[in-house]
């Protein structure tokens, strides 16, 4: 390009024009090139600095997971520690005999110990940085994600703070970490416990006062539901007056409490009778009560939640919404109870049909998880799981026992007996260190104190009133001592915990667990303790065989036996009396031991001739083959003894499958029927007079004893 060019053909007026256009342009380009490289730079910088900050996050993120992990090791560590120690100290005092203090207190004491450590002896950290307002929302979240800086965190709902309390939230993570979710106590560690219960049970004692123990545990749960409701109910109102209560205390809670703290657990009592071998009524009718009345007051207190009146007041007494309660209660309860018979039932089938025996192993794992698969069943049906698995385990104990191998039979025994040892002294070492551990309790002297009176009023009206009235039905009485040891022995444990502490939300459900918290602490050391000596003052037997009837007295219970006129009427007595329980004893000895296990008479002998395919297709071959007697530890009551002879016409079969000729004529020396070797031993076992009731061409002995 020619110089100049541009501004000759311009001319000089606009050349004059363009020449500091251009200059003005070109000094610019370096102060803008220098810009954008300081903003090029400046960008790489910020991305830079984000990566840098995105690791950061991530590393805190791992590092704060690795030290979640490494606290929840530590307090299952100090758990099992704990359990640790309570064993061996249990060992020790039963080397030296100490019984003032049972297992399940020694529990709680190491709790108290660990729990003091815990909340005064650890560093706060800070777990809460800021507050956040949602003043536009009525209601809490379960779930909430919050937005922050673009990226997105998940909060879940721990439970609700008062507002006094908003500046003293504790700050220590290793407390919330020993704080277990409620929901482990009802699906992990109450099962076992249930369940043992219902495994284990002394079932000839236990049907021997089975209509006394369904009027405590039924009858007697209700009465004292209701009269510590209504008594807490008066604390509740003079709290009100006085000035002591917070917050809201409907009437419906008052009956919550009232339900859940009549559930009775008397394990120390029953602990220090198994050990001293104490009369064995007694320990069955204070044990039958415990078992079923667990059931009873968790199937009421879920009633007394679904109160729902209508109108405005929900707290209001309607007649509508009580009787869909008790509705409510019929159907939880039978509901339950059907599902767990079932489980049992379908578990003996299976037992029974399969070769699972062969291989024990598989065997015990069946029966384990079916087992424990009830409770989860029922409650994910809507129904009680502690109730399906209590009568799951007593069905089991009666059909499922007889199928399995000598191996399973102790295996299972074994594990249900270590599961539940091990669940229940974590409870009671949980509570311990929930005294001081738990954030939200709520201690009101008034209401503890009234609580305390209201048990023992309660306990007071269930116990006298209903004794004297089953001892008009009753030919062995239930004395006045062993009233007085009911009373004494009306300790509260693991199942009253494990229903307060289920929901802990409401200020009324956080004084109802403190309360019981102290209740439950003060009747396993204190009235645990006394267990003893009580027992002495009372002059109840101790060192009793628990196969051996109690003698004839004037204080406890009578037999009445001879040939006169008198045992003439008590005969009639018990099978008038008793009829409905032989009527049940003879259709489950007859069908459904057959149908349900290797053992009782062949199901050709006792179903109609038209049957005959059906009985042939459900008849063990063991009935016929097996020459062993199946006989069930401690169950004899219920007539699964090998022993048992029955004559079908003129051929003789016993329990154990044997059979062999026989006449069908009966000799009779002085008015009395002679009597077999086998049929003497099960009657001096059960401790009956002579009885003889015929069905279908079938002899068969019968217990009716109508203690009940």
């Amino acid at each position: 390009m020619e110089p100049g060019g541009d501004a000759a053909r311009l001319g000089p007026g606009r050349a004059a024009r363009v020449l500091p256009q251009r200059l003005l342009l070109l000094s610019l380009v370096p102060l803008l090139l220098g810009r954008g490289l300081r903003v090029a730079a400046a960008a790489s910088s910020s991305g830079a600095a984000a990566e840098d900050s995105s690791a950061m996050e991530e590393l805190a993120t791992e590092k704060e997971a690795e030290e979640s992990h490494r606290q929840d090791s530590v307090s299952l560590l100090t758990f099992i520690l704990l359990l640790t120690l309570t064993i061996l100290t249990i060992w020790l005092f039963k080397h030296r005999r100490v019984r003032f203090l049972h297992e399940t207190g020694l529990a709680m004491i190491y709790g108290l110990i660990v729990g003091v450590i815990l909340r005064y002896g650890t560093p706060a950290t800070s777990g809460h940085d800021k507050s956040l307002s949602c003043t536009q929302e009525d209601r809490a979240f379960s779930t909430l994600l919050v937005n922050v800086s673009g990226k997105f965190f998940e909060y879940t709902l721990k439970g609700e703070i008062s507002p006094g309390k908003i500046n003293n939230v504790e700050q220590n993570d290793m407390l919330r970490k020993v704080t277990f979710d409620p929901e482990v106590f009802f699906n992990i560690l109450l099962p076992p416990i249930i369940f043992h219960a219902g495994y284990s049970l002394k079932k000839r004692h236990f049907f021997r006062n089975l209509g006394s123990i369904l009027a405590y545990a039924f009858l007697g749960t209700a009465v004292s539901c209701f009269i510590i409701g209504n008594l807490m109910y008066g604390v509740v109102k003079l709290m009100k007056i006085v000035g002591q209560l917070s917050d809201k205390f409907y009437y419906t809670d008052c009956l919550f409490f009232g339900a859940i703290i009549s559930a009775t657990d008397p394990v120390t009592v029953l602990a220090i009778f198994n050990e001293l071998h104490a009369d064995v009524d007694l320990y069955a009718l204070l044990f039958g009560e415990s078992v079923l009345n667990d059931a009873v007051a968790i199937v009421l207190s879920s009633s007394i939640v679904a109160y729902q009146p209508a109108g405005l007041n929900t707290h209001a007494f309607d007649a509508a919404a009580f009787f869909k309660s008790v509705g409510i209660f019929l159907g939880i309860f039978s509901g339950s109870f059907t599902m767990g018979a079932v489980t049992g039932v379908v578990t003996a089938l299976v037992t029974k049909f399969t070769k699972l025996h062969c291989f024990p192993l598989l065997e015990t794992a069946l029966f384990f998880l079916m087992s424990w698969s009830t409770f989860l069943l029922a409650e994910a049906c809507g129904f009680t799981g502690v109730v399906a698995v209590l009568f799951c385990g007593i069905t089991q104990a009666h059909y499922t026992y007889n199928n399995l191998s000598v191996e399973s039979r102790s295996r299972t025994k074994q594990l249900f007996e270590v599961l539940h040892f091990l669940a229940e002294n974590f409870i009671f070492s949980y509570m311990g260190l929930a005294l001081f551990t738990f954030q939200k309790h709520v201690f009101s002297p008034v209401f503890i104190i009234g609580a305390f009176v209201a048990i023992f009023l309660g306990r007071a009206a269930h116990i006298y009133p209903l004794s004297f009235f089953l001892n008009l039905g009753r030919r062995h009485k239930i004395g006045w001592n062993f009233q007085h040891m009911m009373m004494f022995s009306g300790l509260r444990g693991a199942m009253a915990f494990a229903l307060a502490i289920r929901d802990t939300a409401s200020y009324a459900r956080q004084m109802m667990f403190t309360t019981t918290l102290l209740i439950v602490f003060f009747t396993v050391w204190i009235v645990g303790g006394g267990t003893t000596p009580m027992l002495s003052w009372l002059n109840i037997r101790v060192g009793v065989d628990p196969d051996q009837d109690p003698p004839p007295n004037n204080d406890s219970f009578q037999v009445l036996q001879g040939d006169g006129p008198d045992s003439a009427g008590g005969n009639r007595t018990k099978q008038e009396s008793a009829w409905l329980f032989r009527l049940w004893y003879s259709f489950d000895h007859n069908y459904l031991k057959p149908i349900l296990t290797h053992s009782g008479p062949p199901l050709t002998t006792t179903l109609p001739a038209w049957c005959g395919l059906l009985a042939r297709c459900l008849t063990s071959p063991q009935v016929y083959d097996n020459q062993e007697p199946l006989r069930e530890e401690d169950s004899d009551f219920i007539l699964t003894e090998g022993d048992l002879t029955l004559t079908y016409g003129d051929s003789t079969v016993t329990a154990n499958g044997s059979s062999g000729s026989h006449t069908a004529s009966t000799s009779l020396e002085s008015g009395r029927r002679t009597k077999s070797s086998s049929e003497e031993v099960l009657e001096r076992d059960l401790g009956m007079g002579d009885q003889k009731v015929s069905s279908r061409g079938t002899r068969l002995v019968f217990p009716l004893e109508d203690n009940a």
